[in-house]
């Protein structure tokens, strides 16, 4: 049985119809900029229910640390108040644990599992640069920080084909749009996460999607939940932790093939 549900204060859109389908965002994204790219693709055949985080995109800053599974409840509360009893949940980055724990805690209501650039816990090399990205922001060094997640978060060959002037004007862009809620998001990765007991309890149709060029989520953390979750299939996009810059066609249309799949 699920636990109980808070009231959500979370900002969403709600777009579509058919089956529903919550997004789980990444740390310092937000739903427009993780999955603006693919949202045509996924409200084809979806009610898609999108939850910005706190201190991102349409919600506020929350005063008190995040939690994973006051996040992972206050998501599917969410869905629930948008009329969605059950639904699949697709996860990027961050959202795939907090996914994985609304699946654990909400077994009655979660209907299946979409794990993106993923982890259930930050090792070492992680921890290493999450601990970096947080202290360019304590520093407020927004310039030094877009440079940082650019290099980290694109891969080789995106940023090999990008132009100077473009990629000027990205930087720019990175800097201009972090999320206040960002500092909160990673306090969670680095502090909170941690869902390795929950893989082998999950019983709903589950892919994960391996970002193979990934160089913040190292492939070596998707395998290990691909490996550790039972029955989880397993997909790669030729990618750096961007899927949704880098590869948004495929990545849309590995989300909604697998969806398909498990309502036929």
């Amino acid at each position: 049985m699920s636990v109980p549900l808070p009231a959500s204060r979370l900002g969403r859109i709600v777009r579509g119809t058919g089956p529903g389908l919550l997004l789980a965002h990444g740390a310092g994204g937000g739903i427009d900029a993780n999955y603006g790219p693919i949202m045509d693709t996924l409200t084809a055949e979806h009610t898609v229910i999108g939850p910005d985080y706190p201190g991102s995109g349409r919600t506020e800053r929350s005063e008190e640390p995040l939690t994973l599974d006051g996040l992972a409840d206050e998501l599917v509360a969410t869905a629930v108040e948008e009329g969605m009893n059950t639904f699949a949940i697709a996860g990027y980055s961050l959202g795939s644990p907090v996914a994985i724990r609304a699946a654990t805690r909400h077994p009655d209501r979660v209907t299946a599992l979409v794990l993106t650039a993923g982890f259930a816990h930050p090792n070492p090399r992680f921890l290493l640069a999450a601990k970096l990205w947080r202290d360019l922001l304590r520093a407020g060094d927004l310039e030094q920080l877009a440079a940082y997640v650019s290099l980290i978060g694109l891969s080789a060959p995106a940023l090999e084909a990008i132009g100077q002037d473009d990629l000027d004007t990205a930087l720019r862009t990175t800097a201009a749009t972090i999320p206040p809620g960002t500092p909160e998001h990673i306090d969670l990765i680095i502090d909170h996460v941690d869902v390795r007991a929950d893989l082998a309890t999950l019983t709903v149709p589950t892919l994960v999607i391996s970002t193979t060029l990934d160089q913040l989520v190292t492939p070596q953390h998707h395998r290990q939940l691909a490996d550790a979750i039972p029955g989880a299939r397993y997909a790669e996009v030729a990618a750096g932790h961007l899927p949704f810059v880098e590869q948004p066609a495929e990545w849309g249309v590995l989300i909604r093939d697998f969806l398909r799949d498990c309502h036929t």
